[in-house]
Parts: C-alpha cells; structure tokens; sequence
C-alpha cells in the first residue's frame, strides 16, 4: 500500500499525485514548498515515495532508483491507491517527471506534469525524449532556463506534440535563479504552482 504525504487546499479543483526526483524524497525541502504553493491554487498534492526511498528512509543506506518499469508499475500503483473523487493528474520533480510522462494510456489521468524534466544527463547529449512523439495526455514541462538536463538554448528549435514547455527566468535544476536578477526560488516555484493551476484549469474546462 503505497504511503501519502497529502496537502489539503481549502476548496480543492483537482487532486495531483506528486512523485520525488533521483536524490531526494517526497519530503524535500523543494517538495515540501512546491506542495504548498499548489495548495494555496486549490490543488490538493498527494505525494509519494518510490520503493528505493522508502528503503532508504527506512535503512539510511543509499541506493540507485530502480529501473523505469519498476517506478512505471509503483507510479501505477499508487494511482490506483489514491481516494480521491476528484479529477487526477500525475507530476514529479526530474526523474519524477519523466516517468509520470511515461504512463501508458489506460490510466484514468488527465494530463502530466515536469518540474524539471531531465532531457539528457549533464554534458551529455543522449537524450530522454523519444516517447513525446506518441504521449497519450497532454504534458506540461517547466523548466529553469539555465537547467544543465535541458537549458533554454539546447531546447530552442525542439517542439513535440502535446508538449508545452514553461521557461523559468534563469532557474537551474531546482529552480534557483542568480542572486542578480533579483528573483528567488521561493518565487519560481509560485510561478510553477500559478501555471500548473491555469493548465488544469483550461484541461477541466475542456473535458466538461
């Protein structure tokens, strides 16, 4: 049975299932603000731990995440364990996100959401893009500008169906900009949650 951390919202609209990157959990520092800026959208966030996580918070001993049909079979799984009536979609940080867009077509979600997507290992061109071409919901990435897994000029001539991407001023991976421009991340994060919010908004609308 797959365990929740779960951020209510005062008058939720949708329920978002929010799953963790390689190297830190569903109780990060930057999943915790992330939550909390959705709740504030009235996006209830479920968040979980992949089996490897939950290992290693229980053990504190560190090990390599499982292959991606593992964490496609676990992400599954805790759809089918979230209660909720109220419409789904699914999101992660990173790695997180590349597989909530890797769900296949049969699950009862709406649309996918990327903090973060890691498009290609830093320095390295071997990219994780080759199932956007046929992706059976809509997916919506945002991305910091300065993202060393994907930054704003690798991606400038790149476009997919069904793929919107976000830029975030100057964010890196974690979506922290310079000091010099006058942003911080507690603001890009406000920013992620605000566009997340009209995104299902309009999806809600459209599916009435």
């Amino acid at each position: 049975m797959t365990e929740f951390i779960i951020d209510k919202a005062l008058a939720p609209k949708a329920c978002l299932l929010l799953s963790h990157g390689a190297g830190a959990g569903a109780n990060s520092e930057f999943m915790q603000q992330l939550a909390k800026q959705l709740t504030l959208n009235n996006i209830e966030v479920w968040r979980f731990n992949f089996t490897y996580m939950q290992r290693f918070i229980a053990s504190g001993k560190r090990s390599l995440p499982d292959k991606i049909p593992q964490l496609l079979q676990q992400f599954c799984a805790a759809i089918d364990c979230c209660d909720t009536s109220l419409p789904k979609f699914v999101a992660g940080k990173s790695m997180g996100g590349r597989v909530a867009s890797m769900l296949p077509a049969d699950i009862n979600i709406l649309a996918a959401f990327a903090f973060g997507y890691p498009f290609h290992p830093p320095k390295k061109q071997s990219w994780r893009t080759e199932h956007f071409n046929q992706l059976p919901r809509p997916l919506f990435i945002m991305q910091g500008e300065r993202d060393a897994f994907g930054n704003s000029d690798e991606l400038a001539d790149k476009q997919w169906p069904g793929v919107t991407l976000h830029w975030l001023n100057d964010g890196d991976h974690d979506f922290k900009p310079r000091v010099k421009t006058g942003l911080t991340q507690a603001e890009l994060i406000a920013q992620t949650a605000q566009f997340c919010s009209r995104m299902i908004d309009e999806i809600l609308l459209a599916v009435k």
